[in-house]
């Protein structure tokens, strides 16, 4: 699909969508869970839905699913294929493929797109470790196991992603028949372990930790639960979007925000108030604001590098965006994909070490804008358009379906022309 975007002037206000970090773990967790799970305010983008359809493969009966709640029923990981997808969600993989582990029957892991690129090697390390065999090429997937996974104290890299700590945790935590530890090397994206450990406390798994070095699981203080009812609330990844472009171009209330949330994405706010010197930044109204450099690091929360890159283009200086390393294992090699779209628009960057040093401008120029099949590109050039001096034309924009399937419809609704073609 091909988006032309025109300049413009954000207007209104919008519910902002579930987060698909945590509907991914409560999917989990009600696969995990022996009972009823009510899911309310869940997501639907295709991250989202991935995951629905692997429990179901691994043994969930989804109940009822409507736009307002889904009621999942489990007793477990009992496999009903011997393969499960994970459509392109790094996320899904990782948190799927210990949990399969736990069954005594092969299946198979495998997905589409930039997922098959997408390494495994700590799985492919650690799993032979807790019993599980498993063979691969080239430790991407697709991938074949056999468990059942034994429980038992392990070390884990956690340099790459926190994704691989966060499914052992899971599996962990239903699994351990005694007091267990997971010692995590490096870990990095620490508030995306929160969220983990969060979820699981809802369904009664008390997992506690030291500095996020040594994860301590013990059955023995483990709450039973029949029925679990929980909210999904609403994705600071996605309301970065529209929080940036409002600080850039316009005049915007955002609604079914949590201020106390535990998301890494949070952040933006860090980010909009060192940008803008101010500390009295409200989501009932955020409003066009004279933007300053800033110094930014995005090691634990690599997912806003591109809004924050378009947020730097608009500010007068140059501001210093860290973390770089986070960028290459994504839907794209987010560091080409970010510095193509910046020199389309006409922005002087430059990398140093693990930062991006990008110089503001008043007005983008108008350019055509590759998505590399990367949600975040498309969302980030959008929000682009807004100052630009031309249209912004993006090809391959379906590509935000991964995440933010209703992102041009808002964006639509909040005054900005859209022309969407095949």
């Amino acid at each position: 699909m091909k988006a032309i975007i025109k300049p413009g002037y954000l207007s209104g206000s919008l519910q902002v969508p579930a987060s698909k970090s945590i509907m991914q773990r409560a999917c989990a967790a009600a696969l995990l869970h022996s009972g009823t799970t009510t899911i309310r305010n869940p997501g639907f983008s295709d991250d989202e839905m991935a995951a629905l359809n692997v429990i179901q493969q691994l043994g969930a009966t989804i109940i009822s699913k409507t736009e307002v709640e889904i009621i999942v029923h489990s007793k477990g990981i009992i496999p009903i294929t011997n393969s499960i997808h994970c459509g392109e969600s790094g996320l899904a993989a990782r948190l799927f493929i210990p949990l399969a582990a736990l069954s005594n029957q092969t299946v198979e892991v495998t997905g589409i797109g930039s997922l098959l690129q997408r390494p495994m090697h700590e799985f492919i390390k650690t799993l032979p470790q807790l019993g599980v065999q498993i063979q691969h090429q080239n430790e991407c997937l697709p991938i074949l196991i056999k468990g059942p996974l034994v429980a038992q104290n392990i070390v884990v890299d956690g340099n790459m992603s926190s994704q691989f700590l966060s499914g052992l945790l899971f599996a962990f935590a239903f699994a351990a028949k005694g007091k267990i530890t997971i010692k995590a090397e490096g870990l990095k994206s620490k508030p995306y372990i929160d969220l983990t450990l969060q979820m699981l406390q809802l369904f009664g798994k008390e997992i506690s930790h030291n500095n996020y070095e040594t994860f301590y699981i013990n059955p023995t203080i483990i709450q039973n639960k029949d029925e679990v009812e929980l909210f999904i609330e609403a994705d600071w990844s996605s309301a970065a979007f529209w929080i940036v472009g409002a600080t850039m171009n316009g005049d915007v209330s955002l609604g079914n925000l949590n201020i106390n949330s535990l998301q890494a994405d949070k952040s933006i706010l860090s980010a909009i108030e060192t940008a803008t010197r101010k500390i009295d930044f409200s989501l009932a109204q955020t409003k066009q604001q004279q933007l300053f450099s800033f110094d930014f690091d995005a090691t634990d929360c690599p997912d806003l590098f591109p809004i924050l890159s378009v947020l730097a283009a608009s500010a007068n200086g140059i501001s210093t965006i860290k973390g770089l390393h986070r960028l290459v294992h994504k839907e794209s090699n987010r560091q080409h994909s970010i510095t193509e779209m910046l020199q389309k628009l006409g922005v002087v960057y430059e990398i140093i070490e693990d930062s991006l040093m990008i110089t503001g401008k008043d007005t983008f120029e108008g350019a055509t804008i590759f998505s590399y099949n990367d949600h975040r590109i498309v969302m980030a050039a959008a929000i682009a358009a807004l100052k630009s001096n031309a249209p912004i034309t993006i090809l391959g924009a379906e590509a935000v379906s991964k995440s933010y399937p209703d992102f041009f419809k808002h964006l639509a609704s909040l005054g900005i022309e859209c022309d969407l073609s095949s």
